[in-house]
């Protein structure tokens, strides 16, 4: 697997207020641990040695509550993106330099999944692979759902959407100029354009968006 990760943990979390008035969400724990903490396990099971977290809102609680990573065995490096944080898109382009020349990992930091790391390809087809998952109810499909969708066999009529779960390679992003943009424009692009493939995840997955998913999750987890 590739040797570096990214873990995007930047956003405000308003949702979730006000359990994230004093904790970024990524650091709220499920069954016993901080969701943030899943990933950097199953990260460091694959023998990935570096995770970069992009970091914003209460950005100096990541380094006190996870150190420097060095319980995993791996060395975690911090994204500081401001204040105001660059979404997906223009957080993975500040964190670039840190993540080496070799396409990486990069998963959303507010969601918690059984999927196994080991099945994501080392380099991708494309500029990038994607996991996907059956369009949640309390998601609105959008055109990244129309294209990508088509990108998993034998799903019928049944629409997807991403996981938060991929594989860049760094010219995936490298193009933009900094600032604050999302990831979907590229996702779109490269669909459409043969240079996204994609898996259909099979297992558990939550988002954890509202503090009443959090409950049930812990509740399952229990």
């Amino acid at each position: 697997m590739s040797r570096h990760a990214l873990i995007f943990a930047a956003g405000k979390g308003e949702r979730m207020r006000p359990l994230t008035l004093h904790t970024p969400k990524p650091l709220l724990e499920v069954g016993g641990k901080p969701l943030i903490v899943w990933h950097i396990e199953k990260l460091a099971a694959l023998g990935i040695t570096d995770i970069v977290v992009n970091t914003s809102w209460l950005a100096e609680r990541f380094p006190e509550v996870l150190g420097d990573g060095s319980r995993w065995n791996v060395r975690l490096h911090f994204s500081y993106e401001g204040v105001e944080p660059l979404e997906t898109g223009g957080g993975m382009l500040k964190a670039l330099p840190l993540l080496g020349d070799a396409p990486f990992i990069a998963v959303n930091g507010d969601i918690w999944t059984d999927y196994d790391f080991a099945l994501l390809p080392h380099v991708p087809l494309g500029r990038a692979h994607a996991v996907l998952i059956p369009m949640p109810a309390f998601r609105k499909p959008g055109e990244f759902e129309k294209v990508a969708s088509r990108l998993v066999l034998d799903r019928g009529d049944q629409l997807f959407t991403f996981s938060g779960i991929a594989v860049y390679r760094p010219e995936f992003i490298a193009h933009h100029a900094p600032g604050r943009f999302s990831l979907v424009n590229d996702l779109i692009e490269c669909a459409r354009s043969g240079q996204l493939s994609a898996e259909r995840l099979h297992g558990q997955w939550h988002d954890i968006g509202t503090p009443e998913r959090l409950a049930e999750l812990n509740a399952l987890l229990r």
